[in-house]
């Protein structure tokens, strides 16, 4: 018998025995006498890859010149973030022959274009697809060098006919480059706008680089994403990968933007501009008051690249690349404590993967060298569990995430202590230096595991279902450090706990188009994400921070890429910071245990079902800091309407109660960022709020809903 139908009989039989079903009323009674630790500030963050993210207000693409500029057919995206859709590119004005790629007077990079000029008859180069606001300011900047003999005109084009312009003239070139500063304001509301350097006259022009952004921009990032991200409570970033951060050097991305050179991007096969580095990325935490969460390059990159990394960073004004920050604008040092090990250095598809024999050595040289320089940093160790290793490995056999890399034929579930146990390895190995483990975790919510087929199959699940698949990992998560405590009990004496900062539910099919289903209910992801959340507060003794892959882009923006608000998965964050950062867990007990699902043990279910004893329900309930409010969550991931008891121990309630609702109204706000020009995502996803005349006795939940109530209470 399949372990999944096992563990659905052995479920039913449990439920036959203690009398309960799914027919009877759902009583919770909250226990405000056993309380948990604090759950971190830091559980609602953001993930950020590549370097330079979508947060970053740079308009115009290739604007230090990667690509090589004529007006052939582009060439298809070979895969990676080409999957996005076309790239905007530069096009010769005037015949290619006048543009060449001039690698020995470049300005920054491989080469620069030099237009060769011709009198009065106007060459340069030209972008289009630019999304322009009527009435809005754009800012920015060309750098050029040039004869003497020419004349170069800088234009920003919102339509056709000559009047839908405006036009900058640069004055005098030399031989030298030089930097021009641009200011233009559209007049028409346009997807289709054109940014073009032209020149005349005798002799021919270099351009160096160019710039356009939104004249509001805050410190070169976006001001509506920068407002709401700080509103939305994302209390840390992650940054600069991904599995980008295996063949970066940090490097790049300090000094002068403008000289900072584009690179060939590995990771995802394209390029990346450098222009978002180390000092920009502070500058974003500062904004939006997150606490900053740096990756160091543990693939390619090495034990001294890293220390020198530390040293820029946190290193006195004194120190040689403390020296360095301060002429590039920063004296003071920015005192960063997370530093995370590597990405995902278990994956074939990482670049400079090694052995699990070989790499927790590297981890160790690292974190040492990091370490001497400043001992005070936090560390975050590349890890990942058999469970996580087995369903990564059944993906990228079935599903092709990482083409053309490693196959492994071995059958999954993986073991503990297996060369498929990375975190075990570790933890035997590396433990003392060691803070948190990275654990990732992503999940299909309408695919399960046949432990038969070794395979995901279509699972034809009712959405009470679907939505445990993903709060179901990080029950396992737990249960294998239950494993490691009992395999290295000296475990027992470190504060070692689990850094989840990258996980996501993800929308796909095995069916044989390979397409993606449509998402047949706008709240599966949201209520997904609030059951991983239910999670991670249960275990906040063993939680450090949590990030969220789209924790960065769950905002919405209309059709010019403007954000105009959250999606139903931002409100989620939004919401759930708002009434649990910093508040005391307590226990929450109830007449309905948690179900098994369709799955396979070890690989994509738990031993033990995750959730609250409240079936179909899900129930959590914390404390604040200071004691005198109670919020409770509930996600009611079912069709139809649900009532739930509600019984309090150990506090009473006092006053007036407000509840918070999402439900699938606004669910087109659901909908992830397509590619296309303003990545429109529909309007934002709307929140009900009302007030309550007293602390409720039942809970009526509407189908497919999240709902917090919060009142004061006193003990």
């Amino acid at each position: 018998m399949h372990s999944s139908r096992l563990w659905l009989l052995m479920s039913t039989l449990v439920m036959v025995l203690t009398g309960t079903s799914v027919a009877q009323p759902v009583a919770a009674t909250i226990d405000a006498t056993r309380r948990g630790q604090p759950i971190t500030k830091l559980m609602f963050g953001g993930f950020m890859e590549p370097a330079t993210t979508q947060v970053w207000a740079e308009m115009l693409s290739d604007r230090k010149f990667f690509n090589e500029i004529n007006s052939k057919p582009a060439a298809a995206p070979a895969g990676g973030f080409g999957r996005r859709g076309p790239q905007r590119r530069w096009m010769p004005v005037g015949a290619d022959e006048f543009v060449v790629m001039d690698s020995k007077n470049s300005y920054v990079g491989e080469w620069s274009p030099r237009i060769r000029l011709e009198a009065a008859t106007p060459h340069g180069i030209s972008q289009s697809g630019i999304a322009l606001r009527a009435g809005r300011a754009y800012v920015g900047r060309v750098v050029l060098a040039g004869s003497p003999g020419a004349k170069v005109e800088v234009t920003l084009a919102w339509g056709p006919d000559p009047a839908d312009r405006q036009t900058v003239s640069i004055p005098a070139l030399t031989t030298n480059y030089a930097r021009f500063p641009l200011k233009f304001t559209a007049k028409t509301d346009t997807n289709e706008g054109r940014f073009e350097i032209v020149g005349t006259g005798k002799g021919a022009i270099h351009i160096g680089a160019a710039s356009l952004m939104a004249g509001d921009n805050v410190s070169g990032f976006r001001a509506a994403t920068v407002r709401l991200l700080r509103e939305q409570g994302i209390s840390i970033a992650r940054w600069p990968g991904g599995n980008f951060v295996s063949a970066y050097d940090w490097s790049d991305g300090i000094g002068d933007a403008d000289k900072r050179p584009p690179r060939r991007e590995l990771a995802w096969n394209g390029m990346e501009s450098n222009d978002m580095g180390i000092d920009d990325f502070i500058t974003f935490c500062r904004l939006i008051g997150a606490e900053p969460y740096i990756a160091i390059n543990s693939g390619l990159g090495d034990a001294h690249s890293a220390a020198e990394e530390i040293e820029y960073v946190n290193g006195p004004a004194t120190s040689r690349l403390g020296q360095l920050r301060m002429a590039n604008g920063h004296p003071a040092p920015y005192g960063v404590k997370i530093w995370g090990i590597g990405n995902e250095m278990y994956g074939p598809w990482q670049w400079g993967h090694m052995a699990v024999t070989q790499y927790p050595e590297k981890h160790n040289l690292i974190v040492r060298a990091m370490r001497k320089v400043d001992p005070t940093i936090k560390v975050i160790a590349s890890s990942a569990t058999p469970e996580e290793l087995s369903w990564t490995y059944i993906e990228n056999r079935q599903l092709g995430t990482f083409p053309g890399r490693e196959q492994v034929n071995d059958k999954v579930p993986f073991g503990f202590g297996t060369k498929y146990d990375w975190t075990g390895a570790l933890l035997e190995r590396s433990a003392d230096y060691i803070d948190y483990l990275g654990e990732h975790f992503y999940g299909y919510p309408n695919l399960a595991i046949d432990a038969g087929k070794q395979a995901f199959v279509e699972a034809d699940d009712p959405l009470v279902d679907r939505v445990r698949r993903m709060s179901n990992k990080v029950q396992m998560k737990f249960e294998a450090w239950e494993e490691y405590l009992r395999r290295m009990p000296s475990l027992k004496s470190k504060d070692i706990k689990f850094a989840f900062d990258e996980w996501a539910p993800r929308n796909r099919s095995v069916n044989p188009s390979g397409s993606a289903p449509p998402m047949s209910n706008p709240m599966l992801n949201p209520m997904t994400n609030a059951l991983v959340y239910h999670e991670f507060f249960r275990h906040s003794e063993m939680v450090a921070m949590g990030v969220a892959t789209g924790g960065m882009g769950t905002l919405a923006n209309d059709a010019y890429g403007d954000a105009v608000g959250y999606r139903l998965e931002g409100l989620v964050i939004k919401l759930l910071h708002d009434h649990f950062a910093g508040a005391l867990p307590v226990a929450v007990n109830g007449n309905s245990p948690q179900r098994g699902i369709q799955g396979t043990l070890g690989v994509d279910l738990p031993a033990r079902p995750s959730g609250s004893p409240t079936y179909p329900i899900d129930v959590f309930a914390a404390l604040s800091a200071d004691r005198r409010k109670l919020a409770i969550s509930v996600v009611n991931p079912t069709e139809t309407t649900q009532d739930c008891d509600l019984n309090l121990t150990g506090v009473q309630p006092s006053g007036a109660a407000r509840v918070w609702q999402l439900t699938a109204q606004g669910g087109s706000a659901s909908t992830p960022p397509g590619p296309g020009r303003g990545e429109f995502t529909g309007p934002p996803a709307t929140m009900s709020e009302r007030s309550l005349p007293q602390a409720p006795r039942r809970l009526t939940l509407p189908p497919g809903s999240i709902s917090v109530y919060e009142f004061e209470v006193r003990e």
